[in-house]
């Protein structure tokens, strides 16, 4: 299989080529040993294959990582062509972001390929991006694979986390009314509305994940959705909102998983795609990369070139831009 230093020695052998042998140097190898590799993906399963990656282990403080209303965009641009009746392959790898954005692009993708959705996490895919995946049929995942908890926070404040905080005060200072100063100080630092945007924020997720599970991965058993929505939205279950859920307690709470290591050939192809987009992030400007098995792709970049903004590439060909979509 190749390993993140064996795809790293294909792309320099690309950037440099091989005169004696009359290989001229690839400028765009990076990308071109991306995309090969995807379009391998692609062709092994017999569906569509979109990668929606996201830099945010290599450049963590750009906003952009996050999921957003940008992704709308970069999802219309990749799936235009596609046929549909293949279903498609999602893969992500994501920290979250936006429930708004993230209910935007559920429904979006719904719309065009049904039920016939699968998410494959090549390492990890957290909160919102927990979400999308809990939306799709089955997930496939590998012994390296993550997922993680999905209740909502609110500036990286656990929205679960106030609420109980603010009971406790209550409860303490109805007991023992001496503590009151002590919770006020603390209570004081909520702004007006804090405590219902909390509680609308904790209603609103659950919903969307509970009806997302019952709609598809569990065909309509709704009971089952409820349990499953309490392992991964419970903050006191889970206690931290970085806390990685491994295949196996997936498989364990009642999800649909589908081992990446049965098919070693699907494994290796996946693997070398996620090796190629953490690469690209490291080697490039780039903050977030949506693409396609057909090499279109929405790239989002940092601070290297903020003023250009977002690029649709077709081929490896940038297509001018303006106002965010191709002209």
């Amino acid at each position: 299989m190749p390993n993140w230093s064996v795809i790293l020695q294909q792309i320099q052998a690309g950037l440099k080529g091989n005169p004696e042998a009359g290989i001229p140097a690839n400028p765009h190898a990076i990308d071109t040993i991306r995309r090969d590799y995807l379009a391998q993906l692609a062709a092994h399963t017999g569906r569509n294959a979109i990668a929606y990656y996201s830099g945010w282990l290599q450049k963590r403080a750009h906003s952009d990582v996050a999921i957003n209303d940008k992704d709308k965009n970069a999802l219309m641009v990749t799936v235009h062509g596609m046929n549909r009746n293949l279903g498609l392959d999602l893969i992500l790898h994501t920290p979250g972001g936006d429930l708004a954005a993230t209910e935007s692009m559920v429904d979006y993708l719904q719309s065009l390929f049904g039920s016939n959705i699968r998410a494959i996490i090549p390492q990890i895919s957290m909160s919102a991006g927990t979400m999308i995946a809990l939306s799709c049929k089955s997930i496939v995942m590998g012994k390296q694979s993550n997922l993680g908890p999905i209740d909502p926070q609110i500036n990286g404040i656990p929205c679960q986390g106030v609420i109980a905080e603010f009971d406790r005060a209550i409860n303490d200072i109805r007991s023992n009314p001496a503590s009151a100063p002590l919770w006020q100080v603390i209570i004081s630092k909520y702004h007006p509305t804090f405590l219902g945007t909390c509680q609308h924020a904790i209603k609103w997720s659950e919903s969307l994940a509970e009806t997302w599970l019952a709609k598809n991965m569990r065909n309509g058993d709704l009971k089952s959705s409820k349990e499953i929505l309490k392992e991964f939205s419970d903050h006191n279950t889970n206690k931290s909102h970085a806390r990685h859920i491994s295949k196996e307690k997936c498989i364990q709470i009642g999800l649909t998983i589908e081992d990446m290591e049965t098919d070693q050939a699907f494994q290796d192809l996946v693997l070398s795609v996620h090796h190629c987009f953490m690469h690209t992030f490291t080697m490039t400007s780039a903050i977030k990369i949506v693409e396609n098995q057909s090499g279109v792709a929405y790239v989002e970049h940092g601070a290297m070139q903020m003023q250009q903004g977002p690029q649709i590439l077709f081929g490896g060909q940038p297509v001018p831009m303006q106002g965010g979509a191709p002209i």
